[in-house]
């Protein structure tokens, strides 16, 4: 086991006169055994993140320090990092058993028989004792997966680092693959950071998560905390499936005003934004309510759009004036296209954030040990 530690890690890239910066002063630390998820959109700059910590690529400032040691000027092969690529990077003239000790025939002095042993050892660890013989061309995804995630076990290393492994696998495999993935890592206890734009990935795999956008760190938390105390507006839509809710409004004498509605909010609200004249309003989807009109608080009027039923579930498409809701409502709860409905959106379920530079001003009061409500 060994701990992780990038400290003010930045990388620029230059050319024709102009700079990009791909990362911008990220700051980690992960714990022995820890396994980390690094998300975000495409381009945010995880990738990038993670070449720099194998020594794929150059760090233009900051630290990667293993076990207290700097691994910011050592060549790949002297870290002791094992990475997982997105496409495998299986060698297609070899077998299954050559692919998994390729790096212990280049990097020790272990005889063929003891290299064998272990490669055996690994491939039964994986359910792919059976495949040792196969080239990577007769495997299937989900196979080639587990021979690309043997090759990196078998150097037993400090740090594991995968490159959205999953990616090219169909929904279901990809479901199955991350639970056997999070299980094996528990089992072997490697300090591992898992790069993916999946967020249902992050929420399921990871015992942290490090969302990043534009090369900039976001929030660091439990998938828990991000989910219900997001720390901007950006964390608040990325994570959580369908993303939440969000509708510009007016504060003003303690009340929310939107042209389809006038909410009235509790006094500790109306200090959360105090000094702001405009916020923007966000619910997640299985916080709103449709309910009869005839007798609630703080009524919104709304229109069903479209219903997409998903078994236990459903999801509602609803417009409130010309902006588009999501409500995930029980499956039993029939709605049709064009009818008139009134929402209740709970106090204590609204998240709240500057219109200006998406901080959070308030948060729900959902406490982070309840489970949230993700559809893959």
């Amino acid at each position: 086991m060994s701990q992780l530690e990038l400290r003010n890690l930045r990388k620029e890239f230059t050319g024709g006169g102009e700079s990009v910066v791909a990362v911008d002063d990220v700051d980690l630390t992960l714990n022995d055994g820890e396994f980390l998820v690094l998300v975000g959109p495409s381009g945010c700059g995880k990738s990038t993140t993670l070449r720099m910590i194998a020594g794929l690529e150059s760090v233009t400032s900051g630290d990667v320090i293993v076990d207290g040691e700097s691994m910011t000027d050592l060549e790949p092969r002297e870290r002791d990092i094992a990475m997982v690529f997105q496409n495998y990077a299986l060698y297609p003239h070899m077998t299954t058993r050559e692919n998994i000790g390729f790096g212990l025939k280049m990097t020790t002095d272990l005889d063929s028989e003891e290299r064998n042993r272990q490669v055996e050892d690994v491939a039964e660890s994986l359910g792919i004792e059976e495949l040792l013989d196969d080239y990577p061309k007769e495997l299937s995804g989900g196979q080639q997966q587990r021979v690309a995630l043997g090759r990196a076990i078998i150097r037993d290393p400090e740090v594991f680092l995968m490159d959205e492994p999953l990616s090219n696998l169909d929904a279901k495999l990809r479901t199955q693959m991350r639970t056997e993935l999070k299980a094996l890592q528990d089992d072997l206890n490697v300090t591992t950071v898992y790069v993916t734009h999946d967020q249902t990935e992050a929420m399921t795999m990871g015992d942290r998560i490090a969302i990043l956008n534009h090369g900039e760190l976001q929030q660091v938390g439990t998938p828990l905390e991000c989910y219900h105390q997001p720390a901007n507006k950006f964390v608040a839509g990325f994570i959580g499936a369908p993303s939440m809710n969000f509708m510009d409004v007016a504060s003003k004498n303690e009340r929310l005003i939107h042209k389809m509605f006038d909410y009235e909010i509790s006094e500790a609200t109306a200090q959360a934004i105090e000094g702001y004249d405009r916020v923007t309003l966000g619910i997640r989807p299985e916080d709103i309510r449709i309910v009869d009109g005839s007798d609630v608080q703080n009524p919104i009027p709304a229109e069903v759009h479209l219903v997409e039923p998903l078994g236990d579930v459903s999801h509602v498409a609803l417009n409130i004036g010309n902006k588009r809701f999501t409500a995930a409502v029980p499956g039993g709860q029939k709605f049709d296209r064009g009818e008139e409905v009134t929402l209740h959106f709970p106090e204590d379920s609204l998240h709240l954030f500057d219109a200006t530079s998406g901080q959070t001003l308030k948060n729900s009061s959902r406490s982070a040990d309840e489970e949230p409500v993700i559809h893959a």
